[in-house]
């Protein structure tokens, strides 16, 4: 599986679905592995960031930054992970823990004001002012329980998420 110019057997496969938790049918893996291959032009096994950036709808997602951060040198494996929080099949904490992971900025475990503020900034460019940014946060953690001092960790993200109804789906482009 590391070298994507072999085929797919049937024992990586289900290795795959078992590391993505079922979020994809076999086809869907074999579709992805072809996917995977027209992005490694480098032909190594991984995916590099600029490899990512080739993809019109990802280049222009206004948190590419945040995600190229979670994605470089990502091999097959981690490439369908990574996609599986996108599946309709993925679970409502899989989808949470993905969404924590692109605003923990600094990979500490931890969500703080400004990585919040950083996020927000990703999204709405020169649509906001940085007060307004901070307005907007400051308000939103206040009626979810918290202040601008607070941090979250995973399970606030889950107790804030989890009664959403959270809808993250995505076609992804296999052909």
């Amino acid at each position: 599986m590391g070298n994507t110019s072999s085929m797919l057997t049937q024992y990586d496969i289900e290795e795959v679905q078992e590391h993505c938790k079922h979020a994809f049918t076999q086809q869907e893996i074999v579709s992805l592995y072809q996917r995977f291959c027209q992005l490694d032009r480098n032909k190594c096994g991984f995916i590099s960031s600029d490899e990512f950036m080739s993809i019109p709808e990802f280049a222009v997602n206004p948190l590419s930054n945040s995600l190229l951060r979670m994605l470089e040198g990502f091999n097959f494996k981690e490439f369908v992970a990574f996609l599986s929080a996108f599946s309709p099949r993925a679970s409502l904490q899989n989808k949470i823990e993905f969404i924590f992971k692109v605003y923990d900025t600094d990979c500490n475990g931890k969500v703080t004001f400004d990585d919040l503020l950083r996020t927000l900034q990703d999204l709405t460019g020169q649509f906001m002012s940085h007060q307004q940014r901070e307005e907007v946060l400051t308000q939103v953690l206040e009626e979810a329980g918290y202040n601008k001092d607070s941090f979250l960790v995973l399970s606030d993200f889950m107790k804030i998420l989890g009664n959403s109804g959270l809808k993250m789906e995505v076609e992804v482009p296999v052909d």
